[in-house]
């Protein structure tokens, strides 16, 4: 009885506020006479105009300052070469299918280097504008398109360390540890993966789409992604053009990356054999004559390191006179240690 006391109150006060919030609701229904033919579908469009461009902003701020800066250069490059191919193609022979898509494949084209043959300039004209874009084009994907690259590799590295040691758990420190340490391996193999994969969806398509067999699909891709171009395959459709478009690109860019991310792990493992020769071998009288700097008869732990340092080709005996003129420059009351008040009155004079 003594719950059932309690609890009625209780029950009372909550249908008190379902009843007063069911009144508030009926305040703000719409009224039956609102014309909703002529009002609610221009509200609509507004309010899915303005969530479109606040999407479409926060998509942008999201991006690394590289990619935007790639994606307006790559925006600003083909649709200016697009135009200026689009109003020479009576000046360009070959296979055309319509004049926007051919001209900016033969943008694309000429921007990687590959060069089909299945479009060429065909006046002076031509031949200058696309002597002109080729240039720029290959100083575009040197420039702006491989830091691109790298970025987008770097942010891949971090998932693939995280999916190696699945089942143990990696914090931030762990993760930035390994990537430094094997930072191009890691690379090398993110690349290859993703290069395989191009390879593989180009003769997908090349079969699918241009009806090549596989073997010829095969040799197109390898033709294309190397820029060797030899002409005698490439693409011919409607599909299979719009398709070489992102295709070629990011093809080409990748097996330049691939190429060059190896080169740079086998200097890094030639590195790290010398710095491994260089921390294994005795140390002799010789050794420590080379490292007394300052000529004392002694050598401090900041001396060896240096002279270890140079062993191992890091740094130079130029790099350290600079080190030691700026430390000089900095000592003002040439006490062979620095301070505050040292650095107060180098900057005060």
């Amino acid at each position: 009885m003594t719950n059932r006391g309690t609890t009625q109150p209780l029950l009372d006060q909550l249908h008190q506020t379902h009843h007063t919030v069911g009144l508030g609701r009926k305040r703000f229904r719409r009224s039956k006479s609102t014309p909703v033919g002529e009002i609610a579908p221009v509200e609509i469009n507004e309010i899915k105009n303005n969530q479109s461009l606040l999407r479409s902003k926060l998509i942008l701020d999201k991006l690394h300052p590289s990619i935007r800066k790639v994606i307006v250069y790559l925006i600003i490059y083909l649709g200016i070469g697009t135009i200026c191919f689009y109003f020479v193609r009576s000046k360009i022979k070959g296979k055309k299918i319509d004049g926007v898509l051919d001209s900016l494949y033969f943008c694309v084209v000429t921007m990687t280097t590959v060069g089909y043959g299945d479009l060429v300039p065909n006046s002076a004209t031509t031949k200058l504008l696309a002597c002109v874009f080729v240039f720029s084009g290959m100083a575009l994907v040197g420039l702006v398109l491989s830091k691109a690259a790298d970025y987008l590799v770097e942010k891949q590295e971090t998932l693939l360390i995280k999916a190696l040691h699945m089942g143990c758990r990696v914090g931030p420190s762990e993760i930035l540890e390994e990537i430094e340490t094997n930072k191009v391996r890691y690379k090398c193999f993110m690349v290859a993966a993703f290069l395989i994969m191009l390879i593989i969806i180009g003769t997908v398509v090349l079969t699918r789409v241009e009806k090549f067999d596989t073997v010829d699909a095969f040799y197109c891709v390898c033709a294309t992604i190397t820029t060797l171009g030899y002409g005698d395959k490439s693409f011919s459709t409607k599909a299979g053009r719009i398709f070489s478009i992102f295709w070629i690109l990011t093809s080409t860019l990748c097996l330049g990356r691939f190429f060059l991310y190896v080169a740079e792990w086998n200097t890094e493992k030639r590195q790290k054999e010398i710095v491994k020769w260089v921390l294994s071998r005795r140390t002799t009288n010789v050794d420590l004559e080379e490292a007394d700097l300052d000529d004392d008869g002694v050598v401090g732990a900041a001396e060896f390191v240096i002279y270890k340092l140079k062993e191992m080709g890091k740094i130079n005996q130029h790099d350290v006179a600079a080190v030691l003129k700026e430390f000089e420059s900095l000592d003002v009351d040439q006490s062979g240690t620095l301070s505050t008040a040292d650095l107060t009155l180098a900057q005060s004079s």
